[in-house]
This record gives C-alpha cells, sequence and structure tokens, in this order.
C-alpha cells in the first residue's frame, strides 16, 4: 500500500515553494518598515503591528513544518488551533497532516486582512480548504467564541500575545494535548517561556533546536 503524504501533492509543495522564496524579501521588507517610522514612536500595538507588516510573510521554517506535520500525524487532535496565520505557511503543514490522518479540522486566526483573505485563497489552491477556517481579528476574541476543545495547538503569532492566548485556551486544553511555540530565541517570548516552564502551571516542556527553536509543551 503506498503512503499518503500531502506535502507531496504539487499543488502544496508548488504553493509552500512560492511562500519560502518570497520570505527571503522579509528582512528588506521589515527594514523599510523600521526606516518609515519616526525615532522615538510610541510601540504599536497587535493591530497596527498588524497591518504595518501586512506584507511580510513570517514564515515557520520548513524542517519545523514538517515537525508540526509528524506531531500531528502522531497526536491524531479533532481540533487544531494556530495563533497567527500570515500568508498560510505552518498552516498548510497543519492542514496536511489532518488531510492525511483523514479526520480532524485546522481553527486559525489572523489580524491582517490582507494575508487572512490571501491565505483563504491559498488553501484553496490547494485543495485544503475544507479543513482550515481562517478567524479574522484578535485571537483573544475570536478563539473565545469557538466551542469545544483545542487538541493541539500552535501559538507563532505576536510573542507577547502567546501567553494571553495560552492561557484563554487552558480550560480547553485536556492532560496529554501539546502546546507548540515557535520562536523561543525571541526576548519577547521569555514570558510564555517563564510560564510554560515552571512545572507549577501544569506542562512538562522542551526546547526543540530546529531553526530558531521551537517550544514542545505538554500539558499535564
Amino acid at each position: 500500500m503506498t503512503a499518503t503524504n500531502t506535502l507531496e501533492d504539487p499543488r502544496v509543495a508548488s504553493a509552500l515553494d512560492r511562500m519560502f522564496r518570497r520570505a527571503e524579501q522579509d528582512e528588506a521588507i521589515r527594514g523599510r518598515i523600521r526606516a518609515a517610522r519616526p525615532q522615538g514612536s510610541a510601540p504599536l500595538g497587535p493591530q497596527e503591528q498588524a497591518d504595518a507588516n501586512a506584507e511580510v510573510y513570517m514564515p515557520i521554517s520548513a524542517q519545523g513544518g514538517r515537525l508540526l506535520y509528524n506531531l500531528i500525524r502522531a497526536t491524531r487532535p479533532a481540533t487544531v488551533v494556530e495563533f497567527g496565520t500570515s500568508y498560510g505557511v505552518s498552516t498548510l503543514y497543519l492542514a496536511a497532516a489532518v488531510r492525511d490522518n483523514g479526520t480532524g479540522r485546522v481553527i486559525s486566526t489572523e489580524l491582517s486582512a490582507t494575508k487572512a483573505a490571501a491565505a483563504r485563497r491559498t488553501f484553496a489552491e490547494t485543495g485544503l480548504d475544507d479543513l482550515v477556517t481562517v478567524l479574522e481579528g484578535d485571537a483573544r476574541d475570536t478563539l473565545a467564541a469557538v466551542a469545544g476543545s483545542a487538541d493541539f495547538v500552535l501559538l507563532d503569532g505576536w510573542k507577547d500575545l502567546c501567553l494571553p492566548v495560552l492561557r484563554l485556551l487552558e480550560p480547553r486544553l485536556a492532560p496529554g494535548t501539546l502546546v507548540v511555540a515557535d520562536d523561543v530565541y525571541l526576548e519577547s517570548l521569555a514570558p510564555y517561556l517563564d510560564y510554560v516552564r515552571d512545572p507549577r502551571n501544569g506542562y512538562q516542556s522542551v526546547t526543540f533546536p530546529v531553526e530558531d527553536g521551537m517550544e514542545i509543551s505538554c500539558r499535564l
């Protein structure tokens, strides 16, 4: 019997290749955004950051994506919750795994209307749109309105919001649920890491050294 791997579907592989290539321009675009802001400007809020970075792909790494695919194939979650769709790179890995499991769904969240619309087009082009729901808006609001359990969680939106989003989802996390956060080396993720690495908060956490690092935490 031939094993199914949706990541090898030409539509999915082509979309990932296209977005990874476009993401190579991210640093130049970020530099242009920084240069356009007056010195001493007040920090941007989440929506302002999302709007300012509407051209920036911010993708998970290819290795990180394959790790997520494997974790979901192994755990077979009914509902995968993603904080931070961006242009949908990580979502494709999540949805491909759900497709190959033959069960489940992906609920993703995105503040940027531009990115949400582009991601939806990509999901339709790759034939995975029936598995993915993109909630547009602040995840602290949109996810609060979603009923049911969160059986696998990826936190890859604004790093200072990862802990509030996790706390929002905690009542819906059964023992054994995996929570993954990307970019562990960013200073802005430190409050989240302090929380999940403290056993008193109910997690067993380990850093996986892939690209910018992923924190994999098991709800106890």
